[in-house]
């Protein structure tokens, strides 16, 4: 499902990627540790399309991200890759379902059909009552629920995940990381996810570390 082909990434001097070599097969869930500063969050952007590579390339679901034109980039990524953040990146002014509808609504989904399939993943997450609070209103746990209903609704085939439980206490994490092994199973969704939590990370099927730009 994805492929990573000699990824370079540097900023000025620093060089931060030095030919990341990475395969993810379909539904696989795969863990990226390493210390702060390592190029986590780089390389899963890179993989995200949000940033591009020095050099190398990123294939996933058989099309060469990154040799897309900008149009067609943005609406890739908008069908084919939902993100899970740390700091859910929920906009306070809308509700929960409000927030969950918005991808469907950039790709031009009708609004009824769009608003209904949000519910019904709020409901599966457990915030049926909490549909109509605005971020302000929800706990940590229950943002990141909607963070995740937010990635789900355009049914990506990749969920690309950074640090998503850096927020949440201990029970709140192991929750996340059911509902992740739950909706792969469900949705046939493929899962990369960075984090700094060596007990989060052996949940996944595969654990990865990067270090000196490389992973091993």
């Amino acid at each position: 499902m994805i492929r990573v082909e000699n990824i370079h990434k540097s900023f000025g001097s620093l060089k931060v990627l030095n030919g990341i070599e990475l395969s993810v097969e379909k539904k696989e869930m795969v863990s990226i540790v390493g210390a702060s500063g390592a190029g986590k969050t780089t390389l899963l952007q890179i993989i995200g399309t949000l940033m591009k590579p020095d050099k190398g390339k990123v294939i996933i679901d058989n099309t060469d991200c990154h040799a897309l034109g900008e149009k067609a980039m943005s609406k890739f990524r908008n069908q084919e890759i939902g993100f899970v953040f740390q700091f859910h990146h929920l906009l306070p002014e809308f509700t929960a379902l409000e927030n969950t509808s918005i991808p469907g609504f950039i790709r031009g989904d009708k609004k009824q059909e769009t608003e209904q399939k949000a519910r019904d993943l709020l409901v599966r997450l457990g915030l049926k009552n909490r549909l109509d609070h605005k971020p302000a209103e929800l706990s940590g746990g229950e943002k990141q629920r909607v963070a995740i209903a937010r990635a789900l609704i355009n049914n990506p085939s990749v969920i690309l995940a950074d640090e998503p439980s850096g927020n949440l206490d201990s029970k709140n994490s192991l929750e996340l990381y059911k509902i992740f092994q739950e909706l792969r199973q469900d949705f046939d969704q493929t899962f990369i996810i960075v984090t700094h939590n060596e007990q989060h990370a052996e949940l996944a099927d595969r654990k990865l570390t990067i270090k000196d730009g490389m992973l091993i």
